[in-house]
C-alpha cells in the first residue's frame, strides 16, 4: 500500500500541474479560440504520452476493452478547458480553481456515494456533508 504521504504528494504535483496548465490554455484560448486550445494541449499530452508508450511498451491495442463511455473521457476534458478559459480572465486564477475544485469535490462525493464508475460505495454522512458545505463557503469567500 502507498503511503499516505506519497498519494498528498502526488496529489499536489497534480494540483500544481492544473495550476500551471489552465492560465496557459487559457492565454491559448484568448489568442486562438478555444477549440484550438483544446487540440494543442490534448496533442501536447499525446506526444508527451507517447513517448513511454514507444519506450515501455503499451495496452493500447485493447482499447476496445474499456467501456464505451469511458472514450469520452476527452469531451470531459474539452469541458475543463473550456470553464479555464472562461473564468481565468474573469475572476482569477485562485477563483477559477477553487471554482473547479468545489465542482471536482462535489461530483466526487456523489461518486462516492451512490457507487458509480466503479468506485466503491461511501455514503455521504454527516461529517463529510458538513465538509463539503465547508468547501462551498471558502468558493463564495474566495470569489466574492
Amino acid at each position: 500500500m502507498d503511503s499516505i504521504l506519497f498519494i498528498i504528494l502526488i496529489g499536489l504535483a497534480g494540483g500544481i500541474a492544473i495550476g500551471l496548465q489552465s492560465p496557459m490554455a487559457s492565454m491559448i484560448t484568448q489568442r486562438l479560440g478555444i477549440f484550438e486550445s483544446v487540440f494543442i494541449v490534448h496533442v501536447g499530452g499525446a506526444v508527451i504520452a507517447l513517448i513511454p508508450i514507444l519506450i515501455l511498451g503499451s495496452k493500447l491495442s485493447q482499447w476496445r476493452s474499456v467501456p464505451w463511455y469511458t472514450l469520452g473521457a476527452g469531451f470531459f476534458g474539452l469541458g475543463v478547458i473550456a470553464a479555464i478559459s472562461f473564468m481565468l480572465p474573469r475572476v482569477g486564477a485562485a477563483p477559477a480553481l477553487i471554482i473547479l475544485l468545489a465542482g471536482q469535490l462535489l461530483i466526487g462525493a456523489a461518486l462516492d456515494h451512490f457507487g458509480w464508475l466503479g468506485l466503491a460505495q461511501r455514503p455521504l454522512d454527516a461529517a463529510r456533508a458538513i465538509g463539503l458545505m465547508v468547501v462551498l463557503a471558502g468558493v463564495w469567500l474566495t470569489v466574492k
